[in-house]
């Protein structure tokens, strides 16, 4: 997104700072190659030379919605046991030879790795027209705190990546979808609409004793922390 000077129609005296989509192809490794300390593009398309049948072309987009923190600096003999998380997102050429961005091993001689990520991207080949794997570094910080105890919450504490379609249909295509089916309060139990609720007619079905949950009793003890 870069923001754009424009005339404002009604006030031709005035003029606003508008933002404006603006397109850019990445054509090589190195170009493709998003750095951890550097800006993100806003919308990161992997996309195809086909269209939709509106004129657009049919792409796959890259949302990344957790970043790594600081990077261990590359004047560290032992960073390039690591050199995957240099980058936010790698967009690389696909070679069979190129499968992991790691190995195991490379935890026996972090100064010497048998993998070293950045090696892929030296060579800085063309990704135009090509088979292509983007290599995206996500994560989080956890700090423990009293909240942990005793169990670790998860909300908010995660990490991730999303492959959207981007005009690669032409419309939505859960309308295909087969239709829905809706619950009435007190049709929990009906068979007809619960199949869930009619296990226990299956003959297959395991015959299991009533759960019951006691908590914490005879296992943890609250009162001895006073």
């Amino acid at each position: 997104m870069e923001y754009t000077n424009v005339s404002l129609p009604w006030m031709p005296d005035h003029a606003a700072m508008i933002p404006k989509l603006v397109e850019k192809q990445l054509k090589t490794e190195k170009e493709a190659a998003l750095r951890y300390d550097t800006k993100t593009p806003r919308y990161l398309h992997i996309a195809s030379n086909k269209t939709n049948r509106w004129g657009h072309q049919r792409s796959y987009r890259l949302q990344v919605y957790s970043f790594a923190g600081d990077h261990l600096p590359e004047s560290e003999a032992e960073e390039k046991a690591m050199s995957w998380a240099r980058y936010k997102v790698a967009v690389t050429k696909h070679k069979d030879v190129e499968q992991t961005s790691s190995s195991l091993y490379s935890q026996n001689n972090i100064w010497t790795p048998a993998v070293d990520f950045s090696k892929y991207i030296e060579d800085n080949e063309s990704i135009e027209d090509e088979d292509l794997v983007a290599w995206v570094t996500t994560g989080f910080l956890h700090i423990p705190h009293a909240e942990d105890i005793p169990n670790t919450v998860t909300v908010g504490n995660g990490g991730g990546v999303l492959l959207r379609p981007h005009n690669y249909f032409d419309e939505d295509p859960s309308i295909h979808s087969a239709d829905s089916v809706y619950f009435e309060p007190g049709s929990e139990d009906s068979c007809e609409h619960n199949r869930m609720a009619c296990l226990t007619r299956d003959t297959c079905s395991p015959n299991l004793e009533p759960f019951s949950y006691h908590g914490f009793d005879g296992v943890m003890n609250f009162n001895d922390w006073n």
